[in-house]
């Protein structure tokens, strides 16, 4: 399906937009050359047949041909290809849509955005293709294992207005975690820490230095040796609530990575992260109103008598 032309020239397809890459100065005899080498993993085969195909186009939308010389300090637009993708078994679910936003209600292991071997299965490409909203485009993001609430801007040039809110700290955001009880640890309590990138690089690590995290964490019930915690956070930090409740000793129930597991496995549809962005609320800066949303989502807490590995 294709859609109103996008960035180059080139329309989104099937609900994603062209990727990008900048050619610098240099001597390269064609722009071929150019992406051969800047793409190792890429073959020349692959990139002549989308070129033979019209999926390679520069920022003035001129198509770009096997043969064409090297133009450098120009941008040229192209789309990935990637194997077919097994869907991912779960719906979102639209909690509401005007002419400014789309929020969505995200389940667990879905990508917000394409990255990796995720293209077509994450939630921004299936709601551009559900919606035949071409511009639509995520206003934050959460973490593929999360499930929740995600705002998406529908005009793309309201969307800094709305992620301003975010770098000011005017929105609330409210999570739900099931994961052990502790009853030597007083709640409500305010964590905070540095958090930086470890290893592997997908992996975050808190090390000395300045606060620059910082989670409210409560309890809102206990059954037996679990409980559902509430944890809002003041700053957006990657898995910072992951992080936090694992220094804890407090580990988010089906966390594959805090505590670390090496390799980390493979998903498991049958044990999803038990955390869960339940709400969110915010003054929309378009119609000045007091928005806000909740998941219809539910994380199930077992019965007090019932086992449960961890």
């Amino acid at each position: 399906m294709k859609e109103r032309p996008a960035q180059g020239g080139l329309p989104t397809l099937e609900g994603v937009s062209p990727s990008v890459v900048s050619l610098p100065g240099g001597d390269w005899p064609t722009i071929t050359e150019f992406l051969v080498e800047r793409f190792p993993a890429i073959t020349r085969e692959v990139w002549l047949d989308r070129m033979q195909r019209g999926l390679v186009a520069d920022e003035f939308g001129k198509a770009v041909t096997a043969e064409r010389a090297y133009q450098g300090h120009m941008r040229v637009y192209y789309y990935r290809a990637l194997p077919p993708e097994v869907r991912i078994p779960f719906d979102e679910e639209i909690l509401f849509q005007d002419e400014h936003l789309v929020v969505a209600d995200k389940p667990h292991f879905l990508p917000v955005t394409p990255s990796g071997h995720y293209l077509q299965e994450t939630l921004l490409v299936r709601l551009k293709n559900r919606l035949r909203l071409p511009g639509l485009s995520p206003i934050h993001r959460i973490d593929r294992e999360t499930a929740g609430v995600v705002l998406f801007s529908v005009q793309p040039q309201e969307r800094a207005a709305y992620q301003d809110l975010f770098r000011q700290r005017d929105v609330i955001k409210h999570y739900e975690a099931i994961a052990p009880w502790r009853a030597d640890l007083s709640f409500p309590r305010v964590c905070k820490s540095h958090i930086v990138e470890g290893l592997p690089f997908f992996r975050q690590a808190e090390v000395p230095g300045v606060d620059n995290s910082e989670t409210l964490i409560d309890v809102m019930e206990v059954s037996g040796p679990l409980a559902r915690y509430s944890l809002s956070p003041v700053t957006g930090k990657k898995h910072q609530l992951r992080v936090h409740m694992h220094a804890l000793g407090l580990p988010i129930v089906n966390d594959r990575m805090y505590p670390p597991l090496d390799p980390t496995p493979d998903d498991d549809y049958r044990y999803p992260l038990q955390l869960l962005a339940k709400g969110i609320a915010l003054d929309d800066p378009f119609t000045g109103e007091r928005r806000q949303f909740s998941s219809k989502r539910k994380l199930e807490l077992p019965p007090a008598h019932l086992p449960l590995s961890l």
